[in-house]
């Protein structure tokens, strides 16, 4: 999310909803030019980043192809492992036709999330996800490609935890943000959504 609000005279309920609202501004500028009906769809800009078996990967190279990315990483309690979850099952669901799909899973936190990390984390789930990784600068770019946010948490022990924008981009085989679905989407609005996109629905 973004950074915290420091509004004098707000209480800190009133202050983490500022928060909130800063953080979601950029989707909801997002889904509202998705769903006016005529326009042009919105294209990622430039970013570069590595599968988890070493391929360097670019937006370039990926379209031809539609695909799903999320931002996420491994030591998430909730969010990462229940959006990777209900994805895996849409992916069984949609079956063959699932292999027409590239599923990214890119890491906020590079310097936790090392190959062989996401490696081992993505092997709980589809074997169609494939994990992406990049420097501070690299996944900064990345994440701002699609207007996601993502910030450092410091916990009292001393480490820290991270938050990031919980949303699964839909991009079409022409490079542009078709969808973008909120992970807590019911299960049968994701496959009727990623069917949509493969062009099946």
């Amino acid at each position: 999310m973004g950074d915290e609000c420091r509004a004098g005279g707000l209480s800190g309920a009133g202050r983490a909803g500022l928060s909130l609202i800063k953080a979601l501004l950029p989707l909801l500028a997002l889904f509202l030019a998705l769903a006016s009906p005529g326009e042009a769809q919105e294209a990622p800009s430039r970013f570069t980043l590595t599968t988890h078996d070493g391929k360097r990967l670019d937006e370039s190279a990926l379209r031809g192809r539609p695909y799903v990315l999320f931002f996420g990483f491994t030591s998430c309690p909730e969010v990462c492992p229940t959006a990777l979850y209900e994805l895996s099952q849409v992916l069984a669901e949609l079956g063959p036709e699932a292999d027409r799909l590239r599923v990214l899973f890119v890491t906020v936190d590079p310097a936790r999330d090392n190959p062989e990390q996401l490696a081992a984390y993505l092997g709980a789930f589809d074997p169609r996800i494939t994990g992406l990784h990049g420097s501070e600068a690299e996944t900064t770019a990345a994440a701002a490609s699609f207007k996601a946010t993502y910030r450092r948490v410091p916990q009292p022990d001393g480490g820290y935890t991270m938050e990031h924008t919980a949303v699964l981009f839909l991009v079409d085989a022409q490079g542009r943000i078709a969808d973008a679905i909120d992970y807590r989407a019911p299960h049968e609005a994701q496959l009727a959504r990623l069917r949509r996109l493969l062009g099946t629905s």
